[in-house]
């Protein structure tokens, strides 16, 4: 039975780079792991005064999250940060305060951007918080995709650059490994 990975994409634009590298990975994942894209972009914004109904978009990202055995973020950089979408919806998905739905759950981070550094300002932040959460972060290997454009990609978006598909089908194998040692059992 394959495992469930929730694939949190920093990016809610139509035709996002990121989005088309978490597809990409979705494809080159092994056959032990199941991934599926988690929309956030009807996630509305985190408000403490709505925690005691929290509305539907919140509970239903929630227990997707929850549903996961781990979770992938895609994520382009923003002001050498995440996407501000992106950090609200792990704001959401980590409150109320002791009832994270990310806490535990194995982590990896895939960033990318049009800059030459691929993304590392994002990615490295959003370690940060993901240390925060409880979340074990694969380490190694680390992926930052630079100068990501319309280039990159074949019309049926895939990479056009053979080299960078097999790093990420590498990528996708160690994660497997990561995340069958790390999950809850």
């Amino acid at each position: 039975m394959p495992h469930n990975v929730a694939v949190i994409v920093g990016s809610i634009r139509k035709d996002s780079f990121n989005r088309k590298v978490a597809l990409n990975l979705i494809k080159l994942a092994p056959a032990s792991l199941k991934l599926e894209i988690v929309e956030i972009a009807g996630v509305s914004f985190f408000n403490q005064d709505l925690e005691a109904t929290p509305p539907a978009d919140w509970t239903a990202f929630r227990n997707k999250i929850k549903a996961a055995d781990a979770v992938l973020f895609v994520t382009p950089e923003y002001n050498r940060s995440v996407p501000g979408v992106l950090k609200n919806a792990i704001d959401v998905g980590s409150r109320p305060y002791g009832q994270s739905v990310f806490d535990g759950k194995p982590a990896g981070v895939v960033s990318g951007s049009m800059g030459a550094i691929g993304g590392f300002g994002a990615n490295h932040h959003l370690r940060q918080t993901l240390a925060y959460l409880n979340m074990p972060t694969l380490g190694q290997p680390e992926v930052y995709l630079g100068a990501l454009s319309e280039d990159s990609f074949e019309t049926d978006g895939s990479f056009k650059n053979a080299k960078t598909a097999d790093f990420l089908k590498k990528y996708m194998e160690v994660f497997a490994g990561w995340m069958e040692k790390h999950a809850r059992k």
